[in-house]
């Protein structure tokens, strides 16, 4: 059972979260021609009537870059007025997840992008943890991520996720927590809605962008952090072999932050996991603008 936030934006205008319908003939909803983001806020802990929402302006652009592939110019500039005051407007008071979209609003049956409206909504609901932060149990899945060739990876392009719900189904399913989807060269790209990574020989290695990956932001700040802790990054192919034998494996994410993973099929991994727990911690530290090095990351709204 969800906690929606009470309001929503919708058809440009803030309305009662209920009051926020859609028709049945919506093209997005026949076709999938649809792109959303994900950002995290929580009430700030160390002063109250204020919300802190982390890297706001990433999450805004990368949302206006995918409305792009739907041919809707819509500005990042925009989309972050909007959230603010979306955020102003439901004076949240506990962790909460907004969930801003752009879709092809108009009631058409023609799968196309040109001569169809286009419109953008934002909802949110309370959220804490997605993924269990003692660890989760991984199946490789059968289902192979999209490739770049025939699908624009770089949005979060609402059409796309019928694979990583595939994949997530058929883990579950199968009693495991998670996903993770091969390329089509039958290397690691990713899991149903996170990025992937493995520690060995104390280096950190992700898979690039090469690999059919969806360009994460949280995975944009580990890596970030982790060179800035001294840890060695590398980004390149992995083998399924190498998820199996790796010191740590985690995944990453708006919703699932940073989670360890202790199983993949059935190989147990080691539930010692120093850097793990160690950019966890540092990642928590700077979403509660507790980190004077990366402030610029943490946007700050107030709601008095």
């Amino acid at each position: 059972m969800h906690n929606f936030l009470p309001f929503a934006y919708f058809e440009g205008q803030f309305i009662p979260f209920e009051s926020a319908k859609l028709s049945i003939a919506t093209h997005a909803l026949h076709y999938g021609t649809g792109a959303f983001g994900g950002l995290r806020g929580i009430p700030d802990p160390q002063h109250p009537h204020q919300i802190l929402l982390f890297r706001l302006d990433r999450h805004c652009k990368r949302l206006s870059d995918s409305a792009r592939f739907l041919q809707f110019d819509l500005p990042a500039s925009t989309i972050e007025s909007i959230i603010v005051e979306f955020v102003k407007k439901n004076q949240p008071t506990t962790s909460f997840y907004i969930r801003p979209f752009v879709y092809t609003s108009d009631l058409g049956i023609a799968p196309r992008l040109h001569n169809v409206a286009k419109d953008f909504f934002v909802y949110g609901l309370e959220l804490g943890d997605y993924l269990s932060p003692e660890g989760v149990s991984c199946r490789i899945s059968s289902w192979y991520r999209q490739e770049d060739r025939s699908l624009p990876l770089r949005g979060k392009i609402s059409g796309a996720y019928i694979t990583s719900s595939l994949a997530k189904t058929e883990a579950v399913g199968a009693g495991f927590d998670e996903a993770i989807l091969m390329n089509a060269q039958g290397k690691v790209s990713e899991a149903s809605g996170m990025n992937v990574f493995i520690v060995r020989h104390g280096q950190i290695i992700t898979p690039g962008y090469e690999q059919d990956i969806l360009e994460g932001i949280t995975r944009d700040s580990i890596l970030t952090v982790a060179r800035d802790l001294g840890i060695p990054v590398v980004e390149r192919p992995i083998d399924k072999s190498e998820l199996l034998i790796a010191d740590e494996v985690f995944l990453s994410g708006t919703a699932a932050k940073v989670t360890p993973v202790r199983r993949i099929e059935n190989y147990e991994l080691p539930s010692h996991r120093p850097i793990t727990d160690k950019l966890r911690e540092k990642l928590t530290a700077i979403t509660e603008n507790r980190d004077p090095q990366y402030q610029a990351w943490v946007s700050v709204v107030s709601l008095s």
